[in-house]
């Protein structure tokens, strides 16, 4: 067998992850301990696996968490009061399929923000496309996106996420735009894509946060009666962290 040519078409099939197998299998020798269907067996599962762990880290990249979360780390402690087979639940992702959507409330440093990169993080290793976004900064964007002729761009980057993250609703009243800009984009979800909204206000506040009675009524009807809800209770996780200064602690 001519291996450096096969290692060379390897290399312009883009074979990266089989490429580095069969390397390893032939410098160790180890090809002599396989049978041929183990030897194909072992090039397939590494390229499989190179694939899976380059796509996945483009994924993460691209959804531009807040914080670097995983579902082992959210602290489940009682006086948090979450309901954790909930979560559990959730971290299947099975809600993502189904088009479901999710709210996490609670109190500033809570941790619904930490709650909600965890459900994105574990969304990415199952291979959705997500995006996170500080909803502020979104409506901003968006305006100025509006004013330069790129709103509908921006827009459609969006609708093509498998789920939206919007961090840190209701921090101040949506104004006119804010309010249709949202509509709009679930509008384009409901249904049908995923979206994880987080807020400090309790959802029995954000009919008069949203402002307009009519667009009130239609982004609340669409978030309300399809979303699973989480509310943290509990002491502040960033005052926790302070007190333990030194230690990683979940939030």
């Amino acid at each position: 067998m001519n291996n450096p040519a096969t290692i060379e078409k390897m290399q312009e099939m883009r074979l990266n992850g089989m490429m580095k197998a069969f390397s390893e299998t032939f410098a160790t020798g180890m090809q002599n301990k396989f049978t041929v269907d183990e030897i194909v067996s072992h090039l397939i599962d590494a390229e499989w696996d190179e694939r899976y762990n380059r796509k996945f880290n483009a994924l993460v990249k691209n959804a531009a968490f807040r914080y670097k979360a995983s579902m082992e780390e959210i602290d489940f402690s009682p006086i948090r009061k979450i309901d954790k087979n909930l979560v559990l639940r959730l971290s299947t992702c099975d809600w993502i399929r189904k088009g479901e959507s999710i709210i996490i409330t609670g109190s500033t440093g809570g941790g619904k923000s930490f709650m909600s990169c965890a459900l994105g993080h574990k969304a990415c290793i199952s291979r959705y496309k997500v995006g996170y976004y500080n909803c502020m900064k979104l409506f901003s964007h968006l305006k100025y996106s509006r004013a330069d002729g790129t709103y509908f761009k921006e827009m459609n980057k969006i609708k093509k996420q498998d789920l939206v993250i919007l961090d840190d609703f209701g921090l101040k009243p949506l104004d006119a735009d804010s309010r249709l800009m949202l509509l709009e984009l679930l509008e384009d979800r409901h249904g049908r894509k995923s979206i994880i909204i987080t807020s400090q206000i309790s959802i029995d506040k954000w009919f008069d946060l949203i402002g307009d009675a009519t667009i009130a009524d239609a982004i609340c009807d669409r978030l309300f009666h399809t979303s699973h809800k989480i509310n943290i209770e509990g002491p502040s996780m960033r005052e926790k962290k302070v007190k333990n200064s030194g230690r990683n602690l979940p939030l």
